[in-house]
């Protein structure tokens, strides 16, 4: 059988003058011609349209499609093998651009921009994303976890290192106090509260006194938080808690 240039256009997904184009520099030329002059391609010709948008398809120019096609030391099995090397390799890129981009992803939704290795310095075992989807759907649609997602899109290795050294300050400052048998509705304690909200605030959204009191009694009773607490100094939970609610009734 034999097609028109218009057949071979819609079979491949090109356009007539790029077969035109392709007869004309020698690339690809019809094996026949109907009685009125017009074009005409047998099943060879489109085996050979297949290989040229295959090359085309990877980026080669077209002298170098014409040069491969012709060699006359290649036989068909030899392009075959050429072109799954070919394709391995581009599917390998793929494979590597899509492991990147979806690094990407995660990073921009919890708003950590680090790679691997710095988030294992500044998180270590801990994993920042391991709950995300549960905030996203707890909070998603609340304004501090919108300023939240925008603020920590930027922040870098050392923005996070900094927030970790204040939170670990305030936790030090606060054991001290739970040491010395300081009461957690204390002027000192309430302070250390204050100073706790303003962290937040600073770093993250603008935490009211209202979500301040709300994170005080997750950090007791959701065990996930409460264990982290606990880790450091037992009671510290309760205790700063405690101190988050005596601070919020000071300044109600």
């Amino acid at each position: 059988m034999s097609y028109s240039v218009g057949q071979v256009a819609g079979f491949a997904g090109v356009t007539v003058r790029t077969l035109h184009h392709y007869d004309e520099i020698g690339l690809l030329s019809p094996s026949t011609r109907s009685h009125a002059g017009h074009r005409r391609y047998d099943d060879a010709d489109l085996d050979r349209l297949q290989q040229i948008l295959f090359y085309r398809e990877l980026g080669f120019p077209l002298d170098e499609v014409a040069a491969l096609l012709d060699d006359p030391h290649a036989d068909p099995q030899e392009h075959l093998r050429r072109q799954h090397e070919l394709l391995t390799a581009r599917i390998g890129k793929l494979q590597e651009m899509a492991a990147a981009v979806e690094h990407a992803m995660e990073a921009r939704k919890m708003g950590i921009n680090l790679t691997p290795e710095e988030k294992f310095e500044v998180f270590g075992d801990h994993d920042p994303e391991q709950y995300a989807e549960e905030a996203e759907r707890r909070w998603g649609g609340s304004d501090a976890y919108r300023e939240s997602q925008r603020r920590t899109a930027s922040y870098t290795k050392e923005d996070w290192l900094r927030i970790k050294a204040e939170g670990a300050e305030n936790s030090r400052a606060f054991v001290a106090l739970m040491e010395a048998g300081v009461a957690p509705d204390s002027e000192q304690a309430m302070d250390l509260a204050e100073e706790h909200r303003q962290q937040i605030s600073r770093n993250f959204y603008d935490c009211s006194y209202e979500i301040h009191t709300g994170l005080g009694e997750m950090y007791v009773t959701d065990e996930r938080f409460a264990v982290g607490f606990e880790q450091i100094k037992p009671g510290l939970a309760e205790y700063l808690r405690d101190a988050i609610l005596a601070n919020a009734r000071r300044n109600a």
